[in-house]
Formats: structure tokens, C-alpha cells, sequence
């Protein structure tokens, strides 16, 4: 078990490394002798609920990524919600005074909201329907907490369930199209040879979406192991076909 939490603490150090620069921002508290700052929350948190702290902010970093890079490549959507600019759009979408519930989402919240994304009839900004409702399941999945201290319990079924909802998530991003043929919404893009012939460079493909998104499916399945572990439960592992897959449920599972 504690093998299992040191390879999270280093997969995510290795993640932060290559992905955060560092703020150099001090921890507010008391200072130990060593001089380091010291948070006394610190004290009523078990190595484990350390790693769900780490592996939650990681989830939602990914998830302020794609946000900002789904509006750069789309930009009508962030301009049907009145937005200023990407920025502004962005924020809104991932402001946490809003608990991931927006009016023009019709109510709906979750996977439940992520739907609406690839829905012909809907006419508001599909990036706030997906990136709000995964960011509401996600919510749903870490049982409405920013912080994990030692009476909390995570379930380890909606977290591995909402890392199979990612994919499913991520295969209609990528293959569901609108009755003209085209996406829902772009995202990743196929390398292209256009213009070689007039002496341009090839474009690389472009899987950066795809790589935010990996790191996001990884860190649920990775931290939905290790909380199964420390409750000793088993995971039900569900197969479906990702063409076909319905979203699976993260709420009201014990």
C-alpha cells in the first residue's frame, strides 16, 4: 500500500515538474525551526489524503487547460456567452463560487450537462457544457471537497468511473459530428503536408488535448486504486464499447 502511495507522490511530482513552473509562493503558518513554513492542517491528514489533495488540484489544473485551449480552437463558443474574451470565459467556467451549475445548461449538471455538447438542438456554448459538466462529476467524484482530512473517504468506484466517462467524453469530442459533418467542436488536429510542394514545413499533428486529458483519466484511475486499497474494496471494472458507451454514474453508489 504505502509502495502505491510513493509512486503517486512521484508520478505527480514528475507531472508538476514538467507542467507548473514553480510560484515560490510560501505555505501560510506557523514556521518550523527549520525555517520552512508550516500549515497546522497539515496534522489531521493522513499521507493518503495528502495524495488526493495533490491528485484533485492536478485534475482540475488539466481541466483549466483544456478549458482555455477547446475556446482558443472554438472561438465562437466563449462569444455566445457574452464573454469579453478567452480569459474571461474561462474564469467563468471554472469559478468554484459557481459549483459547477450554470442557467443556460438547462438545468442540468454533470455528465448529464457534457451531453448537451453534442447535441444539434443546443445553441449556447458547448465548451462551457463539457468542460462545466465534467468539471460538475469531477466535483461529484472528490464528494463536493477541495481538501481530504482523515475522517473523509473517497469512493473508489466514482473515481474510476469518472475516468471512463473521460474517455467517453474524449471519443465524442473527436468522432461525433453535426448533421453537415462537421465536429461538435475541435479540438486535436491531424498532421497536414498541405503546402510542402510551395516549400512550407509539414504541420506536426497537434495531441495536446489528448495529453491533458490522459493525465486526467490516469489520475483518477491511479488514485481510485489506491483509495480501494486502503478501504479494501474492489472496483467494478466496466467494459463497454467507447462508440456505444453510455456515461456511468457517480453518485449514490454505496
Amino acid at each position: 500500500m504505502r509502495s502505491i502511495v510513493l509512486s503517486a507522490v512521484m508520478v505527480l511530482s514528475l507531472t508538476a515538474c514538467s507542467t507548473a513552473p514553480s510560484t515560490n509562493q510560501p505555505v501560510s503558518g506557523a514556521t518550523s525551526p527549520a525555517g520552512a513554513l508550516f500549515d497546522p492542517n497539515q496534522l489531521a491528514k493522513s499521507d493518503i489524503d495528502r495524495v488526493a489533495d495533490a491528485y484533485r488540484q492536478e485534475i482540475f489544473r488539466s481541466l483549466r487547460v483544456l478549458a482555455e485551449k477547446l475556446y482558443r480552437r472554438n472561438p465562437a463558443e466563449w462569444r455566445k456567452s457574452g464573454a469579453a474574451n478567452v480569459q474571461d470565459a474561462v474564469e467563468r467556467v471554472m469559478n468554484p463560487a459557481r459549483e459547477w451549475r450554470f442557467a443556460e445548461l438547462e438545468g442540468r449538471y454533470g455528465t448529464d450537462a457534457v451531453q448537451l455538447a453534442f447535441n444539434e438542438d443546443f445553441r449556447g456554448d458547448r465548451v462551457l457544457a463539457l468542460i462545466g459538466g465534467l468539471g460538475g462529476m469531477m466535483h461529484q467524484a472528490f464528494e463536493g471537497k477541495t481538501e481530504f482530512y482523515m475522517l473523509d473517504d473517497l469512493d473508489p468506484q466514482k473515481l474510476y468511473n469518472s475516468a471512463r466517462n473521460v474517455e467517453i467524453a474524449v471519443w465524442r469530442l473527436s468522432h461525433r459530428r453535426m448533421a453537415d459533418g462537421r465536429l461538435f467542436l475541435l479540438s486535436n488536429e491531424a498532421a497536414s503536408s498541405a503546402g510542402v510542394e510551395a516549400g512550407q514545413a509539414a504541420q506536426p499533428a497537434n495531441l495536446s488535448f489528448e495529453r491533458e486529458f490522459g493525465k486526467i483519466i490516469g489520475h483518477f484511475d491511479l488514485l481510485s486504486r489506491i483509495i480501494a486499497d486502503k478501504l479494501n474494496r474492489t472496483v467494478v471494472k466496466v467494459v463497454q464499447s467507447v462508440a456505444t458507451a453510455v456515461f456511468l454514474p457517480v453518485v449514490t453508489l454505496r
